[in-house]
């Protein structure tokens, strides 16, 4: 077996050997629900405690315990609304709390079918997987001032609608002297402003806390589970990224001062906290500059995660009056939208919320560059394919090495049969021999294997862009293609469409063997692309080398349709180029001899 064989045969194998314990061993699994199981407590939000948690009620015996409380829709009257629309979002305010609790995506659809809902973000709590946002104040140490809480009825002072023309106010007067108001607004994308003031007007100085706060009802019923995207709490304090998965949540150590699982966090001046989804994100922003606390818990006795932030005190005195703003973001994690955010809002390192993943400073350039070219061809499937011409142009100077040296390694075929045959049984000899001639005629035997190496950081990036961007996802390219983020819906299996058979259903056995006409061009790709050499002498080689594209196209039948366009791409690209280097060297590649050549050999003798 000649050593340049044997390298690039170690390289596909390793790249197969990688992609098969990916798939065996970080699969998403599907969620197993307990029949048994009873439904989660549902619980209110808000507290009256400095130390006690915002939005969940605390015991009359201890101020230092939160506990979750019946849910407050349960027992509290009916609650005007205020209608949330702008371009992109649709939904209401609760006058209840005053919670923003009911938030509908304009622009996304849960599928593609044309019936298909929208996606909706913010729930409230009389519906499964209550999903919301609170803010309010609590006492600043021992006092027994009255302040607005979870069943606290707001009125409007101002604004029908709210709309990014026009903002909302909202007002409570505690009968005592203190007067609340909530001050509303909306961009045209996904950033609400939300302004917290208190106008004191007794005789006497006040001190209290305002706060933000996410609340989730049980984990979301449409987690992915895989290992490649983060769901769960996020956070930005002070530029030290934290993700934690909802399981994570949920080991935390209790927090005596929370009686709950619970992360606390001082930021100094810039951060923000909250929930990220495969494609959707809610997040607490408080203004730059401000210091605040950060907390990510769970609340086992509700089974509630919540994200929150909590401001430092202040001290009203008296005829004064003490505000704070909070943004929240609550929409799709666009690239554009929230860089925009980033560099023009101020909010530090936001597109750290994309989960870009171990090999970031490859997805980053790579989506980046997939971004630019799909802003002026308009179609992100061409796109993937110019992005893979980008890639193999950068990659040309060590393809032409590469290519150059496996034409040269051809040329050496007769000595290294001579040497061989000289060396006979003596390895170690044949060795030094073929070492010493390597280093005379200046050949790289290693050198074959390095672009396909490569390949493999790449290809791990690309499928993460693939995987989490939200720009992938129901993007069409051609004809069938309707969603790049999926896999390819034809199926041999009814010929394409031809027959009246709809195609397995995902994770089903017949899923297995279901391939489409995607995974079938890069199992092709790849068989023409080993015809530029012949097959090797060597029958254990021939046997890997036959069976290699065929395996492929079954391990990526069942991927992201962007990644199979990728791969067929970068195969043609590859033929196309080591086609081209080898006769310059030569050495002219006999395609279609060598194709008769393995049908010859599969012929079975008469």
């Amino acid at each position: 077996m000649d050593e340049q064989n044997r390298n690039l045969i170690l390289a596909i194998a390793l790249s197969g050997l990688v992609m098969l314990v990916w798939l065996t061993f970080f699969a998403p699994e599907p969620p197993v629900t307990d029949p048994n199981a009873e439904p989660a407590t549902t619980a209110t939000t808000e507290g009256t405690s400095d130390t006690a948690t915002p939005g969940v009620a605390p015991p009359a015996a201890s101020d230092n315990v939160a506990l979750a409380a019946p849910s407050p829709d349960a027992t509290a009257p009916e609650a005007p609304r205020v209608t949330i629309d702008t371009p992109r979002l649709s939904g209401s305010i609760s006058l209840l709390g005053g919670r923003i609790d009911d938030l509908a995506l304009s622009d996304y659809r849960e599928t593609l079918d044309s019936d298909s809902e929208g996606v909706t973000l913010l729930k409230p709590t009389t519906e499964e997987n209550a999903y919301y946002a609170l803010f309010g104040w609590t006492p600043a140490g021992a006092s027994s001032t009255e302040l607005p809480n979870h069943l606290t009825i707001w009125n409007v002072e101002s604004g029908a609608t709210l709309t990014p023309e026009t903002p909302v106010t909202l007002i409570w007067n505690n009968g005592s002297g203190l007067v609340f108001r909530r001050s509303i607004s909306v961009d045209e994308n996904f950033m609400f402003s939300v302004t917290q003031s208190v106008e004191n007007t007794s005789g006497e100085a006040v001190r209290i806390r305002p706060y933000g706060q996410l609340v989730r009802h049980t984990e979301p019923d449409n987690l992915k589970g895989f290992f490649i995207i983060h769901e769960g709490a996020i956070r930005m304090a002070d530029g030290k990224l934290a993700e934690t998965d909802y399981d994570d949540i949920v080991d935390l150590d209790v927090d005596p001062r929370e009686a709950a699982a619970a992360q606390i966090t001082e930021v100094a001046e810039n951060g923000w906290v909250g929930f990220t989804d495969h494609y959707w994100m809610t997040t607490l922003i408080p203004n730059a500059g401000q210091p605040f606390t950060a907390v990510e818990k769970h609340i086992g006795t509700a089974d509630i995660y919540l994200s929150e932030v909590r401001h430092a005190s202040l001290t009203v005195e008296p005829g004064a009056i003490q505000s704070v703003e909070t943004k929240l973001f609550a929409g799709a994690k666009e690239w554009e939208t929230i860089r925009n955010y980033q560099d023009n809002g101020g909010i530090t390192g936001f597109l750290d919320s994309i989960d870009w993943g171990w090999f970031f400073f490859l997805t980053k350039p790579i989506f980046f560059v997939l971004h630019w070219l799909n802003s002026f061809i308009g179609n992100m499937g061409w796109s993937i394919i110019g992005l893979t011409l980008i890639i193999k142009a950068i990659l040309f100077p060590l393809a032409y090495k590469s290519y150059v040296s496996m034409a040269r390694m051809k040329e050496l075929q007769p000595e290294m049969a001579a040497l061989k045959e000289r060396a006979g049984d003596d390895k170690q000899k044949l060795q030094q021999e073929m070492m010493k001639l390597y280093k005379e005629k200046k050949v790289n035997p290693a050198a074959g294997c390095l672009p396909i190496l490569m390949q493999i950081p790449i290809f791990f990036s690309l499928y993460k862009v693939i995987f989490v961007t939200i720009e992938l996802r129901h993007a069409e390219w051609i004809g069938w293609i309707k969603d790049l983020s999926a896999p390819d819906p034809s199926s041999i299996l009814n010929l394409f469409g031809l027959l009246p058979y709809a195609t397995p259903e995902p994770g089903s056995i017949f899923a297995i063997v279901s391939l489409g006409v995607l995974p079938i061009l890069l199992g092709i790709s790849m068989w023409l692309q080993q015809k530029l050499n012949p097959a090797p002498t060597d029958a254990t080689q021939a046997a890997i080398f036959a069976w290699m594209p065929w395996v492929f196209m079954f391990m990526l039948g069942s991927f992201a349709s962007g990644l199979v366009i990728y791969w067929i791409a970068n195969n043609t690209i590859t033929f196309t180029q080591q086609y081209l280097i080898m006769r310059s060297q030569g050495y002219k590649p006999d395609v279609f001899g060598n194709i008769k050549g393995t049908f010859k050999r599969n012929k079975p003798e008469a």
